[in-house]
């Protein structure tokens, strides 16, 4: 029913995300590297939106993801090998300037991230061979998971949040207890 022209959308290969919602804001790869697009949900005045713009990275984002705790906090991960968390506004603010905080380098391009659906201030974040499931308050790693044979390729939670499953280009899906630290299967 309704739709947005006009927008400079990214058209580069990308294993992760190219659009995400919350019940605020849209967020899409934008042309130039390391930006994100920034839409409003609702419309205000007549209907008509205005795209913002994240300057977010050094390099390309990657993957990047809401939390389905807080609507305003996005994730973002980039090939600059960093992951960074925003605090986005209230719709009519200005965008921030810079990242409410930064996690890496990851040792690699950040080739997913996303928070669980369970748990509060949670993140996990995939580099390399490697996924570091993050504690975002302390800004410290709860777990790194480094039984991957080749570069990971993407990463999801269980919706009870108690698995994490990985694809890799070794052409194997593991699941992990992030509690245990080690593949549950492989």
């Amino acid at each position: 029913q309704a739709w947005i022209g006009g927008i400079r959308a990214g058209s580069f290969p990308s294993c992760g995300s190219h659009v995400k919602a919350s019940c605020r804001w849209i967020a899409f790869n934008a042309e130039a590297a390391g930006v994100l697009g920034i839409v409003p949900l609702e419309c205000e005045d007549g209907g008509k939106r205005t795209v913002s713009q994240l300057c977010c990275h050094s390099d390309v984002v990657t993957d990047f993801d809401f939390s389905p705790f807080d609507q305003l906090l996005l994730a973002t991960g980039s090939a600059d090998e960093t992951v960074k968390v925003w605090r986005l506004p209230e719709s009519g603010q200005d965008m921030p300037g810079g990242a409410g905080l930064t996690l890496g380098p990851g040792g690699g391009p950040v080739d997913g991230r996303q928070f669980p659906p369970t748990a509060d201030g949670v993140l996990a974040s995939g580099a390399g061979k490697r996924v570091t499931v993050w504690d975002v308050g302390q800004q410290q790693p709860l777990t790194a998971l480094d039984s991957h044979g080749d570069q990971l390729q993407s990463l999801t939670w269980k919706r009870d949040g108690r698995l994490l499953g990985t694809s890799c280009k070794d052409k194997k899906l593991r699941i992990f207890d992030p509690r245990a630290g080690s593949a549950a299967s492989q």
